[in-house]
């Protein structure tokens, strides 16, 4: 059988959670699957890392194509539906929220969530790659808008929640199965799109990096990393973009009182991850707050010393007002690090009672957990224990066997 991937995502530089999702079920399933023969398709040629970990001297079964396209976005409906309509592998699988126009029958895609359902206005209302502008999106914004208007006769325009709810929608009515990140997320799907059909979803839990994430005792190791960055006291710890609908404003305040109420403490914040919707406001707050020089953000850090950071910090902080699963808990959980986590469900289903849960609209409620990790060693000995034992339930190999699985049953 001959099985297709949109491999684009994956092949991105700076990755997120939805690119590491691909990258690391696509290395996993070419690696545990011998039989079925695989095609890649992406929109520019492979980078090193991709290349290395695809490992194509020994994986034969494995073809790459590059589909060119003239624009920085709408690769997926574009490009990849002209290679549908005159070359159709026996299996599609979009490891994201869309499809191309075209398709063959036997066509698999992932939803993550529909967070762009309940919280619209904490989104960039442009249609572009990770939701930043590019240079070259103003040139082509008025044509794409006037043919989206056209062809959905007036009722969306070209925005990002227009956009990722219509492919939202066609990918749930024409794939002939969903998979879903956490049952949350399927009773999500099913709560706001009333037609789907609920059986052709199916609940395949996210992993990790289990040979990457795990706790970091060399401390010579772990004091050059960190130094690398300029990193020099003890920390509480975010990954993940700064932007508004992860809430990084709560942590901000949250760690003002923190320091307001502990005149001597001498711990700092590590935000990590670049810039998103929002981030103005909250680099204002910062300052607002007088805390600026209290907090460090880092940008984009390479993922290979990402286990560095993790296991080194007081704590791991996701604030978080809305996911579909939360790959970085269970990364901070392999690592031996206690994890604060904002009271959603998705978290109690995912974290179960291996992590310490706050009110997520009250920065109080977050400053005095903080506190607690910091000053009750039992209570982080016991996080460190439940979240150690917890995160040996996930692995990419094991997403990979599932997700394999269902490819090979369609």
């Amino acid at each position: 059988m001959i099985i297709g991937i949109d491999a684009s995502r994956a092949n991105r530089s700076f990755k997120t959670g939805t690119e590491w999702y691909s990258y690391y079920l696509i290395t996993n399933l070419i690696e545990i699957d011998k039989e079925n023969k695989y095609i890649l398709y992406t929109d520019q040629p492979l980078n090193g890392a991709f290349l290395f970990d695809l490992n194509l001297s020994k994986n034969t079964n494995v073809e790459i194509k590059v589909l060119k396209w003239p624009f920085k976005n709408l690769w997926t409906l574009g490009r990849l539906t002209l290679e549908m309509i005159f070359n159709r592998p026996d299996v599609l699988f979009i490891p994201a929220h869309t499809l191309p126009l075209v398709f063959p029958k036997k066509t698999i895609s992932t939803i993550h969530d529909v967070a762009f359902i309940k919280n619209d206005n904490l989104y960039n209302q442009n249609v572009v790659n990770n939701n930043i502008v590019d240079k070259n999106f103003s040139d082509h914004h008025k044509i794409f808008n006037f043919f989206v208007k056209l062809f959905s006769f007036g009722r969306y325009n070209f925005r990002f929640t227009d956009y990722i709810n219509w492919s939202t929608k066609f990918v749930l009515k024409r794939a002939e199965k969903i998979i879903a990140v956490s049952h949350f997320t399927k009773n999500e799907i099913i709560r706001n799109y009333k037609k789907v059909d609920a059986n052709k979803i199916k609940v395949i839990y996210n992993g990790f990096a289990d040979n990457l994430y795990k706790k970091i005792d060399n401390e010579e190791e772990k004091r050059n990393v960190l130094k690398k960055y300029g990193i020099t006291n003890r920390f509480f710890l975010y990954i993940g973009r700064l932007e508004k609908k992860k809430n990084v404003q709560c942590l901000v305040e949250a760690f003002s009182i923190l320091k307001e109420n502990n005149k001597n403490l001498s711990e700092k914040l590590v935000l990590i991850g670049n810039p998103g919707f929002g981030y103005d406001e909250i680099k204002y707050l910062m300052e607002e707050l007088c805390i600026y020089n209290d907090i460090i953000t880092l940008g984009w850090v390479e993922e290979k010393d990402l286990p560095y950071f993790v296991s080194e910090a007081e704590a791991f902080v996701f604030p978080s007002f809305y996911e579909g699963f939360g790959i970085p808990i269970i990364q901070a959980m392999a690592c031996e690090t206690p994890v604060l986590l904002s009271n959603i469900e998705v978290f109690h289903e995912i974290a179960e009672n291996s992590a310490l849960f706050f009110d997520q609209f009250n920065p109080n409620d977050l400053a005095d957990k903080m506190a607690m990790i910091l000053n009750n060693e039992e209570l982080r000995r016991e996080l460190i224990a439940k979240g150690k034992k917890l995160s040996s339930n996930f692995s990419w190999r094991k997403c990979a066997i599932e997700t394999l699985k269902e490819l090979n049953s369609l």
